[in-house]
């Protein structure tokens, strides 16, 4: 090898790279070995000892100490050779010129330090278990992006959540019927037991109790509490007691807007959201009345109204801070605190368990509303013992007459106060009605008394089966049905027998022709069927005498013989074929007869008894189409409450009321009263005229109404018979009260077709049964418990009729008065089975004495004490045939046995 050939040094370490950079950091004056040492693109100068080559001792450090020099402010920098020095531009790892020159390499420039991130996790400057410790200010502003997350997220969702309708079932609501002294007598419908009552109807001392008890700071809260909520959350999520929302808003919203009781998340949630919304936008006191409408109290009652009845039987309105006390008791929960026990639910909640708990809280609560300074401690002091709660009432039925009384009142309602059959199904009202129970229960006595005693279908199941009794009773003065009888059982017989049931009404109905008589009078014959009103006769129901003859020919009221749609002749017959002379209308009401009252029918008009009967009261479409004569004989078929109704005109001077049994209804705070609308039907001389009449069919011995008079009582009334024993009535009144019986034989099973009314010969044992058997014996027993007690009224005396002139129809010929030669005095003018046409004699030019004197005209009317006159016989003689006797148990009258025209009896 040539000398000239130097040895290599041994190899040392390069000057550049990372080292180079970081002693370059920490010591900014130092620069890397000259240039010219090493050639271009040669590696850099070694170190070696400082001998050597007059190089600086290596500096100490690393990647620790450019950390700190980069925390006390300095930069990197890249070495500072210039663009000619040994590790090219820039120096270090990324510096221009490495070993290479121009290329990079490790100069004294060394590694950028990063800048800090807004979110610094993990930690940029640590290591091992700190790089993964978040800083406090990493916590907190995280605890505060979450915060305000949430505030955002439920801001959002409150803007979106909107206010719900009331539940359907949260105010559903019952009926509620009351009896006429205002005591309840039943709830129907399928809502709760519950009425809604208005906020200004709920006392004071109320909504203290529930306050002071649950929500102290109601009138401000906002409608939340979020303690409550997060503690019931809390309770839920362990397994532990559940609770409910903790202020009356949240339960208001639960119960009336959610109408959900489930104990879970999602509920609170919407709960908490929903309440939030209604307790700045609802006003307090419409959440104060939703929350005690909606509110359970036990005893099936929902709502501040239905629980003070449920537990003291008075209204909402007038609860006492005792009684207020006790029912925000039971909200807390009935089944432990209503008084009366719930031991079939819970062994625990016997009756004197939960008097002991109630007593304590009831307690409590008042001294909470006397520390709220919503009591005194004067009126506190009040208050030491435990208020006195009703027991439990059974759950309503509409079983026996309670359900025939509420359909009743439930047609009054849609006909007088307009409430359809739907809005009625959705409840809520306060029904109070006009009946008297007292008189109910009584009414129901009488008959049932009559059915034991004489009805029995085992005994007699071909006359005893399917026998029916109705009846109906109304105030004469106003109108008003204090009761009524409608069958057996609502829930087994279900239409009411004092509604309309098809039964006719039979000589009932008379009372009407002989009004529309007196007030329209009798066609002229003379005239066409065009004549003047004027031309009519008035006739009087004393002098005025209509033929009784049996089997009679009906003509019209110009002399022609009235003809059936087959031609036939009409002729009428009366009850047992019984005859009688020309009567005076008076007796011929007395006996029933049939004869005289049909052709009067005919002279008066058709059309004008259709009026009259109309306007005392009965109903248009229950009465038969068409003229037929036996129209005047009742082949209609009003109800036992028209009839009643119809009878109380005449009670009342003529003036009618239309029968009702619905006083004053009541929902949500409005009020509908019931608003008489008086019509003015007969003049007072006609209804008077028509009641004295009356009163002789009850009064008089041989009167078919007899065994309707009540000691002690002014009675008029009317007796009535269909045509084979269909039905029997008896219609009657006193001054103050006029009520309608009725009994007819009717198979009620609907499944069955073809049915009809059943006769009657020997129902009850009886032959036959007529007005004056079963249905006034049930009148009598009924009227006078009914009226016991009340003030003894007379009648009024009947008043003249203005224009009244005796009429003779049927082929009863007027008279010529003549004096007769011996004057003899009778003891008997009634008439007999076949009087003649004419009087065989003829009386005096002038007036007989009065009753008590020798001898008697036919022109008076009342002479031996007979209302119905002399009725054509010979006052010098007696009868010449038998005369008809009452049967014990029947009126007499006639009906048609089978006789053309003799459809009906009284």
């Amino acid at each position: 090898m040539s000398e000239h050939r130097r040895k290599m040094p041994p190899q040392q370490p390069p000057t550049g790279g990372r080292a180079a950079a970081r002693r370059a950091a920490q010591q900014p004056g130092r620069r890397s070995a000259p240039a010219h040492d090493v050639g271009m693109g040669a590696p850099s100068a070694s170190y070696g000892p400082p001998s050597s080559h007059g190089e600086e001792e290596r500096p100490y450090g690393g990647r620790a100490e450019a950390r700190r020099a980069a925390q006390r402010g300095s930069r990197r920098r890249g070495a500072d050779a210039g663009p000619g020095g040994p590790a090219g531009p820039g120096g270090g790892r990324r510096g221009g010129g490495g070993r290479g020159g121009s290329g990079p390499g490790r100069g004294s420039g060394g590694r950028q330090p990063g800048k800090k991130r807004i979110i610094d996790y993990p930690r940029h400057n640590k290591y091992g278990w700190r790089r993964w410790m978040p800083s406090w200010k990493l916590v907190t502003g995280t605890f505060l992006f979450c915060v305000a997350s949430l505030m955002g997220v439920a801001y959002a969702a409150y803007s979106q959540v909107e206010i719900p309708k009331e539940a359907d079932t949260a105010v559903s609501q019952n009926n509620i019927y009351y009896w006429a002294n205002g005591d309840r007598m039943v709830a129907t419908g399928s809502g709760a037991n519950r009425q809604i009552v208005q906020f200004g109807d709920i006392p004071k001392s109320m909504q203290n109790a529930v306050i002071s008890a649950e929500n102290k700071t109601f009138w401000k809260d906002s409608g939340v509490d979020p303690m409550g909520i997060a503690r019931a959350v809390w309770n839920m999520a362990k397994g532990g007691e559940t609770q409910g929302g903790s202020t009356i808003t949240q339960q208001y919203v639960k119960n009336n807007r959610l109408d959900d009781q489930s104990q879970t998340v999602t509920r609170k949630v919407k709960e908490l959201f929903i309440s939030m919304k209604v307790g700045n936008e609802v006003p307090k006191d419409q959440v104060m009345a939703g929350y005690l409408n909606t509110s359970y109290y036990g005893r099936g009652a929902y709502g501040i109204q239905a629980a003070a009845r449920a537990y003291f039987n008075v209204d909402a309105k007038d609860l006492n801070p005792s009684q207020s006390a006790l029912l925000a008791s039971v909200l807390k929960g009935a089944t432990y605190y209503d008084p009366a026990g719930y031991p079939e639910i819970d062994p625990r909640a016997t009756a004197k368990a939960n008097t002991e708990r109630a007593t304590k809280r009831w307690s409590w609560i008042l001294d909470e509303m006397q520390k709220d300074r919503h009591i005194s401690a004067e009126e506190r002091a009040k208050y030491t013992t435990f208020p006195k709660v009703q027991p439990p009432r059974k759950s309503a039925n509409l079983g026996g007459q309670i359900g025939y009384l509420v359909a009743t009142a439930n047609v009054n309602l849609q006909n007088q106060f307009g409430i359809t059959e739907a809005e009625l199904e959705r409840g809520g009202y306060q029904i109070h009605t006009t009946f008297d129970k007292l008189k109910v229960d009584k009414m129901e006595t009488a008959i049932k008394k009559i059915i034991k005693e004489n009805i029995d279908p085992k005994k007699r199941p071909k006359t005893d089966t399917h026998v029916q009794f109705g009846g109906a009773s109304v105030e004469t003065a106003t109108g008003k049905i204090v009761a009524l009888y409608g069958g057996a059982d609502a829930t087994k017989h279900f239409r009411s027998n004092a509604d309309s049931t098809g039964a006719q009404v039979g000589s009932t109905f008379k009372p009407f022709v002989l009004a529309a008589a007196m007030k329209d009078g009798v066609r002229n014959k003379d005239l066409g069927p065009d004549q003047d009103e004027s031309e009519r006769k008035i006739l009087d129901p004393d002098k005025s005498l209509y033929n009784g003859k049996d089997d009679l020919t009906i003509r019209k009221y110009n002399g022609d013989v009235w003809l059936d749609d087959k031609g036939k002749e009409w002729r009428q017959s009366n009850d047992e074929n019984a005859s009688y002379g020309p009567i005076s209308l008076r007796y011929a009401m007395i006996k029933s007869a049939n004869s005289p009252y049909v052709q009067l029918g005919m002279d008066v008009g058709i059309d004008k008894v259709r009026e009259a009967a109309v306007a005392a009261g009965l109903r248009e479409d229950s009465l038969v189409k068409g003229d037929v004569p036996s129209f005047s004989l009742g082949v209609s078929s009003p109800s036992a409450i028209r009839m009643a109704g119809a009878y109380a005109t005449f009670a009342n001077q003529g003036e009618q009321n239309d029968p009702y049994s619905v006083e004053k209804v009541v929902r949500d705070g409005e009020t509908w009263q019931h608003q008489a609308k008086r019509k003015t039907a007969f003049s007072p001389a006609i209804a008077s005229n028509v009641t004295d009449v009356l009163r002789s069919v009850v009064d008089d011995d041989r009167g078919t109404g007899r065994k309707a008079r009540i000691p002690g009582r002014a009675v008029a009334g009317k007796t009535g018979t269909t045509d084979d024993n269909k039905s029997a009535w008896f219609v009657g009144y006193t001054a103050q009260l006029s009520t309608a019986i009725d009994m007819y034989r009717f198979d009620d099973d609907e499944s069955k077709e073809g049915r009809e009314f059943e006769k009657m010969y020997g129902t009850g044992d009886q032959p036959t049964i007529h007005g004056s058997s079963f249905p006034s014996r049930i009148w009598k027993d009924y009227m006078t418990a009914a009226v016991d007690g009340m003030p003894v009224v007379d009648f009024p005396k009947p008043e003249k009729l203005e224009g009244a002139v005796p009429v003779f129809g049927g082929g009863a010929a007027s008279p010529t008065p003549t004096p007769t030669a011996t004057p003899t005095p009778t003891e008997s003018t009634m008439p007999t089975t076949t009087p003649p046409a004419t009087p065989t004699t003829t009386p005096p030019a002038t007036k007989t004495p009065k009753p008590g004197k020798t001898t008697c005209s036919i022109w008076d009317i009342t002479c031996n004490g007979n209302p119905g006159g002399n009725t054509g016989q010979p006052t010098t003689s007696p009868p010449t045939s038998p005369t008809p006797t009452d049967s014990p148990t029947a009126d007499s009258g006639g009906n048609g046995n089978g006789k053309p025209g003799g459809f009906w009896s009284p």
